[in-house]
C-alpha cells in the first residue's frame, strides 16, 4: 500500500487576473517540492475529467449550466469579485471534481492507503447555486457523495482545517445525516459563517473557530475535539480539505500554524482513519497562498500520508 498524487496539467490553465492570490504559481510550487527525491516512490496518476453527472451530485443543473454559459473563449468572466473564469477553467474544474472522485475510487478499491489531491480551483466555498471565495464546484462534498451512493458507505467524515470555514461543503452536506463535516476556521473572516451554532439538519456539522494569533497548541487542542466527535461517528472514509492558509506566513488570514502544526494534524487525522477505516485518507488541496509556507506544508502533509500509507 502506498500514496497516491492526483494532478493534471489542466489545472495550471486555470488563470486567475493578476494580483490573484490563487495563481497558478501554487500548483508549481506545489508539484516542484513534491518532485524532491523524497517524493520518489509516490504514486502519480492523471486526474481524469469527471462527468456531469459527477457535479450533479451536489448542485442543481441550473448551477452547472451557469457556469458552462459563462465560461469565456478569451479574457476573464468575473462571478464575483473573488471568483473568475478563464479559458481554462471549465475543463480544470471538472479535472478537479475528477481527481477527488479518482481518489475515493483508489482509496476504496485498495489500490492505495491514501491519497492527495493537488488540483484547482478548489471546492470548499462553493455552494448548491453559487460560485464563490475561488470555488466552482464542491469538489471534496462530491466526492463524499460518491463514496456513499456510488460505493455504498454508510458513513463518511470531511475535516476541513483550512483557515477559512467551508462554507460550500456545509451547504453542500448540510442534510446529509450520512456525513460528519468539521472545520476548523479563523473567526472573523471570509466568509462569515462557521458559527459553533450551525449543527447540520442531523446534528453531524461541527464548528470550531479560532481567534486570530491561535498558534499550534490551541489548534492541537481544538483538532482533539474534532477528531474526539469523529470517532463517535465511525466513519468508513475520512476525507480532507486541506488548506495551508493557516500558516503564519499566508497573507490572507492570521492564525500562526507552522509545518510542523500541519504534519501534526496529518498524523492525527490517519490516526483517526487507522483506528475507523483501515487509514482510507483522501486529501484534497484548499487553500495556500504564501508559495514557500504552501510548498513546505503541503510536502509535510504528503510526508506524513505517505509514512502511514506504508
Amino acid at each position: 500500500m502506498t500514496t497516491i498524487l492526483f494532478s493534471h496539467e489542466a489545472a495550471l490553465n486555470h488563470v486567475n487576473p493578476p494580483g490573484h492570490p490563487e495563481r497558478v504559481a501554487r500548483l508549481e510550487a506545489i508539484l516542484g517540492a513534491l518532485d524532491a527525491p523524497e517524493f520518489s516512490t509516490l504514486l502519480r496518476r492523471e486526474a481524469p475529467r469527471a462527468e456531469a453527472s459527477e457535479v450533479l451530485r451536489c448542485h442543481p443543473q441550473v448551477h452547472l449550466d451557469r457556469i458552462e454559459a459563462l465560461a469565456p473563449e478569451r479574457g476573464f468572466v468575473s462571478l464575483d469579485p473573488d471568483t473568475y473564469l478563464s479559458p481554462g477553467s471549465l475543463e480544470a474544474a471538472f479535472r478537479a471534481v475528477g481527481a477527488a472522485g479518482a481518489a475515493v475510487d483508489a482509496v476504496l478499491k485498495g489500490h492505495a492507503a491514501n491519497a492527495f489531491v493537488a488540483m484547482r480551483p478548489p471546492g470548499h466555498h462553493a455552494e448548491r447555486e453559487k460560485a464563490m471565495g475561488f470555488c466552482l464546484f464542491g469538489n471534496v462534498a462530491i466526492a463524499a457523495k460518491r463514496a456513499l451512493d456510488y460505493h455504498g458507505l454508510q458513513r463518511v467524515a470531511v475535516l476541513d482545517f483550512d483557515v477559512h470555514h467551508g462554507n460550500g461543503t456545509q451547504d453542500l452536506l448540510w442534510d446529509e445525516a450520512r456525513a460528519f463535516f468539521a472545520s476548523s476556521h479563523q473567526m472573523p473572516l471570509y466568509p462569515g459563517s462557521g458559527h459553533p451554532s450551525e449543527r447540520g439538519v442531523h446534528g453531524q456539522v461541527m464548528n470550531v473557530p479560532l481567534s486570530p494569533g491561535t498558534g499550534g497548541a490551541e489548534m492541537r487542542a481544538a483538532w482533539e475535539g474534532i477528531l474526539d466527535r469523529a470517532r463517535e461517528f465511525q466513519p468508513e472514509l475520512v476525507l480532507v480539505s486541506a488548506g495551508f492558509d493557516a500558516h503564519r506566513d499566508d497573507p490572507l488570514a492570521g492564525l500562526m500554524w507552522t509545518e510542523s502544526d500541519f504534519a501534526w494534524v496529518t498524523g492525527a487525522i490517519c490516526d483517526l482513519a487507522e483506528e475507523t477505516c483501515a487509514g482510507r485518507v483522501v486529501s484534497c488541496l484548499e487553500g495556500g497562498y504564501d508559495l514557500d509556507a504552501l510548498a513546505a506544508s503541503v510536502a509535510a502533509h504528503v510526508r506524513v500520508l505517505m509514512e502511514r500509507g506504508g
